[in-house]
């Protein structure tokens, strides 16, 4: 695409003669191949290739559908709403491509009603929409409206992160004037999300002296989750090892062997200052992939038992846990017959 794009430009050609080029071309993207393609040669386009682009799709979007004979309609699936015909996935692609083109072009023309006609009410409310609509509201410098799309959309949202919507809620707030709003958004998100992104512009903004209390603060915070895994991730990450270290000797029964995204990182993280921390998480995975026969992780948990062997030279007290001769000499009963570990 980006060849093409450069091509385009040196080839110097005429804009509507490219522009119905690129329309001939978005009518036949199939797979996607041309998504980006307004972007990539609106340089090439101008103002000219632009507009005759747009006109061009909404033409098309005026004519009607073409709808053959009942007798005539091609079957190629069912749902469970009944048959799918062949002219009802073309129709819906089209219309698909009519969208999106229109949408890329106001882009192009920094026409943000443009942009925003192209979605109904309804699709306007999903969150990474609204958060789409609103950074160009921003950009267009009518912050209050953006504002007003991202927060139509409240009700809607998951409790997974949406980071998008919430960055963009964020600006909408500064642009405002509304830094205590904004402040309290970043900190909301700490909270919810464990964002340390979030949590480090929170702390910025602070005055001298206050950002020490309000990090000690999110870190008791951090600390006291009940979602383990997310709490030592973001520990050790911030870092704060000493009490990602605390944590998990606290709860070492709580862990979850399985969680490997999760426990190798915080193992190395904590291996240089808290070895017997680093061994804990270790053994878990290692025990956890030997009890279910996950074999296709044994060259990984053969590692960690080296890692395991290693540290153990700089662990001078095991406390309530075995050292780690016993441990090895535990998996080599439980485990002795798995040759291929």
């Amino acid at each position: 695409m980006n060849d093409l794009a450069r091509l385009t430009e040196a080839a110097k050609g005429d804009a509507k003669d490219v522009a119905d080029r690129a329309f001939e071309a978005l009518l036949d993207n199939d797979y996607g191949q041309f998504d980006g393609l307004v972007t990539a040669l609106s340089p090439a386009l101008g103002d000219t290739g632009l507009e005759h682009l747009r006109q061009r799709f909404v033409a098309l979007s005026r004519e009607p559908v073409e709808k053959p004979a009942e007798h005539e309609r091609r079957k190629i699936g069912w749902s469970t709403g009944g048959p799918i015909y062949e002219d009802e996935i073309a129709n819906r692609h089209r219309a698909h491509v009519i969208e999106m083109a229109l949408r890329d072009i106001a882009d192009a023309q920094g026409d943000v009603d443009a942009f925003i006609a192209q979605y109904d009410r309804e699709t306007r409310k999903v969150p990474r929409i609204a958060a789409e609509i609103a950074e160009r509201l921003l950009a267009a410098g009518r912050a209050a409206e953006a504002l007003q799309a991202i927060d139509a959309t409240e009700h809607k949202r998951s409790g997974w992160p949406e980071f998008e919507w919430e960055d963009t809620r964020v600006a909408a707030l500064e642009a405002l004037g509304r830094s205590d709003d904004a402040q309290a958004a970043r900190w909301l998100c700490f909270e919810r999300f464990l964002s340390a992104r979030h949590l480090r512009d929170y702390l910025k903004r602070l005055p001298d002296f206050d950002d020490i209390e309000v990090e000690t603060r999110a870190l008791d915070h951090a600390e006291n989750l009940a979602n383990l895994s997310e709490a030592l991730t973001f520990l050790a990450c911030w870092p704060a090892s000493d009490r990602a270290a605390k944590l998990l000797l606290s709860r070492t029964e709580e862990l979850d062997g399985d969680r490997y995204e999760v426990l190798t990182p915080v193992a190395d993280a904590l291996s240089g200052k808290h070895p017997l921390a680093a061994t804990l998480a270790l053994r878990t995975m290692i025990e956890f992939s030997l009890d279910h026969g996950r074999s296709s992780r044994y060259k990984h948990v053969a590692r960690h038992f080296q890692e395991c062997a290693s540290l153990a030279s700089v662990i001078s007290d095991f406390g309530k846990w075995e050292t780690h001769e016993a441990f090895a000499a535990k998996l080599r009963g439980k485990h002795g017959k798995k040759s291929s570990f």
